[in-house]
């Protein structure tokens, strides 16, 4: 709300709501804005929603256990308990690593894709040197920690035939959107898959199946709408196609009108930003471990087995449990936050829909409907956005950390189910 952050400060500062809505929207790397980024808000305005982001991306009990180890050298049980459950370390005697492995990594790829960018933009763009360089370096972070804030007013609806800008910026989501263990993992074990954890082989499958289904879904659909992917050749569609898939996996960018999207459209993208990424890292949604453990629960009931069984482990039936609590909270947050919306404004149902899960799915992507919310539903936004954030984790390590064990059960008695 300071002077300094608006670029114009005689037309009128920030209100509070447009403050509170742009800040819980980059610390929870959503994406979604009341006003134009690029044009509102000055160069420290952009600063400050960058800083959010990165902070927002790494996860706040990850930066605290950051600063914790730079400032003070060591971390006390408590903080390390604190840190282990945030970022799923193995044991607390490895989070100092882990800690410091987040941080390294994210600036590795974040340089990395920002370099790629701010070239791109001197050579091809003919941007001047600062212009460039902050302008790559911002779309960077937002890229890598899936907040889709763009520096310019149509996102990336400029760059929609350029594969040097929606490449890098679509291969930093994807990274970003495995999590940290994945990652970490992969480093180690990468050409050895049979070394691969349950986590990490459920990450990657359902990453590159979700991928997949919604490049060619997403494609198919938008394929003749004139007003999307049908004004483009062959080579431009399939490049937007899967540009899109890969933002609904709670990015945010667009590089196409994403309210001019069909409605079986919208709603293929509604799905795909309520499964979102995987666990521990910069992506939102239910998570795609979550989505596919409920997905092999199913099969197992269908086929009559006692066990769930994946890639010859046994499934764990605490993690049943958790999938379901989870999930079926998601939905709950999902429907109640449609219905007030629904009642509150005069949108459609589609659009409601689209801006609920984009908010609770941290993607940032609409129908363009945001800033014309009356207020309370502002409100309600920056509410779905925390929970969206810190729910699925909240409640995931909730219930893996609390275990109580009872001495006795209580005699069995079973309901008609169907």
């Amino acid at each position: 709300m300071l002077p300094v952050s608006v670029a114009d400060p005689a037309a009128g500062l920030p209100t509070w709501e447009e403050a509170l809505f742009t800040a819980t929207s980059a610390v929870c790397v959503t994406g979604l804005i009341v006003v134009d980024t690029p044009v509102y808000w000055s160069g420290f305005g952009e600063a400050v929603i960058a800083v959010l982001i990165q902070i927002g991306g790494l996860g706040i009990m990850t930066a605290a256990s950051l600063l914790a180890i730079l400032m003070a050298r060591r971390l006390g049980l408590r903080s390390r308990l604190v840190a282990s459950a945030s970022v799923r370390a193995v044991g607390i005697g490895d989070v100092r690593s882990v800690v410091l492995g987040v941080a390294k990594m994210s600036i590795a790829i974040e340089g990395l894709v920002a370099l790629i960018l701010v070239t791109r933009f001197l050579v091809t763009y003919e941007m001047n040197g600062p212009a460039a360089v902050w302008k790559g370096v911002f779309t960077a972070i937002s890229a890598f920690n899936n907040a889709g804030f763009a520096l310019d007013s149509d996102s990336l609806m400029g760059y929609a035939t350029d594969p040097w800008v929606l490449i890098p910026v679509a291969c930093a989501v994807i990274i970003g959107g495995l999590g940290f263990p994945v990652l970490f993992e992969l480093r180690k074990h990468i050409r050895v898959p049979e070394q691969w954890s349950m986590h990490t082989k459920l990450v990657i499958l359902g990453s590159v199946a979700l991928l997949v289904l919604g490049t060619i879904t997403l494609t198919a659909l938008e394929w003749d709408n004139p007003d999307t992917l049908g004004a483009h050749e062959v080579g431009g569609k399939l490049l937007l196609g899967f540009f899109s898939a890969v933002m609904t996996r709670t990015a945010g960018f667009n590089a196409i009108d994403t309210g001019a999207m069909s409605t079986q459209a919208l709603f293929t993208q509604d799905l795909l930003m309520f499964i979102g990424g995987g666990p521990a890292g910069t992506a939102g949604g239910v998570k795609v471990t979550t989505f596919l453990v409920l997905f092999f629960i199913i099969v197992t009931e269908l086929r009559g087995e006692t066990a769930v069984n994946i890639f010859g482990r046994r499934l764990s039936r605490a993690v049943h449990r958790e999938a379901i609590t989870v999930a079926l909270l998601a939905v709950a947050v999902v429907v109640l936050g449609t219905w007030i919306l629904l009642i509150a404004t005069s949108f459609s149902l589609d659009q409601i829909l689209f801006e609920v899960v984009s908010a609770f799915g941290t993607v940032g992507l609409s129908t363009g409907i945001t800033a014309d919310l009356p207020t309370g539903a502002h409100l309600l936004l920056v509410a779905i956005m925390f929970v969206g954030r810190l729910g699925p984790i909240t409640i995931g390590s909730a219930l893996a950390l609390r275990t109580r064990k009872l001495m006795f059960e209580l005699p069995k008695e079973r309901p008609i189910v169907g």
